[in-house]
């Protein structure tokens, strides 16, 4: 058989574990059985079992003396919070006597009438007496040197007699016509002449003075790009037509020429203008009459002097 041949000149260790069996035996002979492995572990595990308990009986024994400490540190603590709260019950009730006194007489006070004191000879009645009335039902309270000072003051105007004011003497019916004719204030329909003629010359001098005086002319400053057509455009000749315009209000500054690009140069001309006589439309309108010239113009910077 072509499968049989082929496996023949295999080198397969077919007989190994036989060979294995034998290996084992012949050790056994020689050291003797080996222990099994699952009486080893039963045996860590009753050890391990043991000492778990040994743990256990220590651990009840520490909390048992450590129970008996704490229950004592207990029973000290509830003893102090008992007599604290019988203290606290005590001036509870102190207070609420108290306040039940208090409202009582308030009651009281509020019940009774108020009778005002009768005045004496026309004055207000002595204060000082009720003051010292109440300073000898309360020796507590210290006399009070604004209270000793109403008390003399008091006693010494008991003592002095009143006096009473003299009576006015009567008018004579001649002096009461007299005041009655005089008029202090003078009548609304007399005109004083004099004061109309110093108010109205007054007015033409103020009216005068203000006329004299210059009004202020609003002026502002106007920097105008002038650009030409191309760059064989004479520029020189350019700003000449441009300073060519006369307004009144308009006054020429100083120009330069900007470059714009590919040889092209603009004019950059400044003048100063009166704003009721000259407009940035009249100057624009004014110098665009120039069409050999100028191609157009813009304003560049507006500002008010």
């Amino acid at each position: 058989m072509p499968g049989v041949d082929f496996l023949a000149h295999e080198r397969i260790w077919f007989d190994k574990p036989r060979y294995d069996e034998a290996e084992r035996r012949f050790y056994e002979r020689k050291n003797g059985p080996a222990p099994p492995a699952q009486d080893s572990g039963a045996n860590s595990i009753l050890q391990d079992i043991a000492r778990a308990r040994e743990n256990i009986q220590k651990s009840l024994a520490g909390t048992a003396g450590s129970s008996s400490a704490e229950q004592g540190e207990l029973l000290t603590r509830m003893k102090n919070l008992e007599l604290e709260n019988q203290s606290l019950h005590k001036v509870v009730e102190e207070l609420r006597s108290a306040l039940s006194k208090l409202e009582s007489r308030v009651y009281i006070l509020e019940k009774r009438p108020v009778t005002p004191a009768p005045a004496v000879n026309g004055t207000a009645p002595n204060v000082s007496r009720q003051t010292n009335l109440v300073i000898s039902h309360r020796p507590d309270i210290p006399a009070c040197p604004r209270t000793i000072y109403a008390a003399n003051c008091s006693q010494k105007a008991s003592l002095t007699p009143q006096k009473t004011p003299p009576a006015h003497p009567a008018k004579n019916e001649d002096e009461d016509q007299e005041e009655d004719d005089f008029d202090l204030f003078g009548s609304d329909d007399e005109v004083d002449e004099e004061a109309e003629r110093i108010k109205e010359q007054r007015l033409q001098e103020y009216a005068a003075k203000k006329a004299k005086k210059p009004a202020l002319i609003a002026k502002s400053s106007i920097l105008l790009d002038v650009k030409p057509w191309d760059d064989e455009t004479d520029m020189a000749k350019l700003e000449e037509c441009v300073r060519s315009v006369k307004v009144d209000g308009l006054l020429w500054g100083a120009s330069k020429l900007v470059p714009v690009g590919y040889g092209i140069k603009k004019l950059q001309i400044n003048c100063v203008v009166e704003d009721d006589k000259v407009g940035t439309d009249l100057l624009e309108e004014e110098i665009t009459k120039f069409e050999d010239y100028v191609q157009s113009v813009d304003v560049a910077a507006f500002n008010k002097i």
